[in-house]
């Protein structure tokens, strides 16, 4: 079996004269902890949106365990194993945490709108979103209202309905972004104990997570992969600082176009001293 889980090719996207995704090859190895990084404007995003069939690749190529998915719709992908989330959440307001996971559950398992008596009479959904709701941290608040709960709660349900889908290949799309320092902690170490043979694509701008979870780094800059390596390399790397300090002249990188979301959450001003390296000397 290949090494390789999740792989796109010569990846390119324009809107209309703009090239937000220039030639992208990324390979994400089977049980990785791999993060996405880059400055504001730098197409993390649009990449992950691409990879998930929410946009359309204008060219490239992308496969999954081997499988070219470049022209499926999301919900086949999501089928096949590959399951993301949001910057912003996308919760059911109304309905609570152990609804929603009994939902998912439900869903993936074949029982479509049958959620709601498979909840009480099917023993195995009912266990399988129990044992999500403790391994998340929501066990306590399992019968309130999603649009009750403290964000952080908020952010480790959707990561929960993630895991629900059962996916071999999950991308996160900044987990803390917006989470209060007072609940940032749970969050953390709720990610970094996902399950070890579930491949990770991470973005993220807090750059003390990044660190602490990836074994393999991908900076991109204006669409274009800057370079790839190990937190090691990637810290220590002299183009990398030179974007991350402001001066992306010097790594041949133009200002990032105008429009683009700025970062929510975290850093993106410089890379963590916690690295081990001397990132800003």
């Amino acid at each position: 079996m290949s090494d390789i889980v999740l792989s796109c090719e010569g990846l390119v996207k324009r809107f209309g004269g703009i090239t937000a995704t220039n030639n992208v090859t990324l390979n994400l190895r089977r049980g990785a902890r791999h993060a996405l990084i880059g400055p504001n404007g730098a197409g993390k995003t649009t990449l992950i949106n691409l990879l998930t069939g929410v946009l359309d690749a204008t060219e490239g190529r992308i496969t999954l365990e081997g499988k070219d998915i470049s022209k499926l719709a999301p919900h086949e992908r999501v089928r096949l194993g590959m399951v993301r989330t949001f910057q912003i959440n996308q919760l059911f307001a109304s309905m609570t945490p152990l609804e929603t996971l009994a939902l998912v559950v439900s869903q993936h398992r074949g029982l479509g709108t049958k959620w709601w008596p498979s909840l009480g009479k099917d023993a195995a959904v009912a266990a399988r979103a129990e044992e999500l709701l403790a391994q998340f941290h929501l066990s306590e608040v399992a019968d309130q209202r999603t649009e009750h709960l403290a964000y952080g709660k908020r952010r480790l349900l959707e990561i929960a309905i993630a895991l629900a889908c059962e996916p071999r290949v999950l991308l996160l799309d900044e987990p803390v972004a917006g989470v209060p320092a007072g609940e940032r902690e749970e969050l953390l170490q709720t990610v970094a104990a996902l399950p070890a043979d579930v491949s990770v694509l991470l973005i993220e701008h807090d750059m003390d997570l990044v660190f602490s979870f990836a074994d393999r780094m991908t900076v991109l800059v204006n669409g274009t992969v800057l370079t790839e390596g190990t937190p090691d390399e990637i810290a220590n790397n002299p183009e990398v600082k030179a974007v991350y300090l402001g001066h992306g002249e010097e790594a041949g990188a133009a200002p990032p176009p105008e429009g683009h979301q700025a970062a929510s959450g975290g850093s993106a001003a410089g890379l963590p001293a916690s690295s081990g390296a001397n990132l800003h000397g």
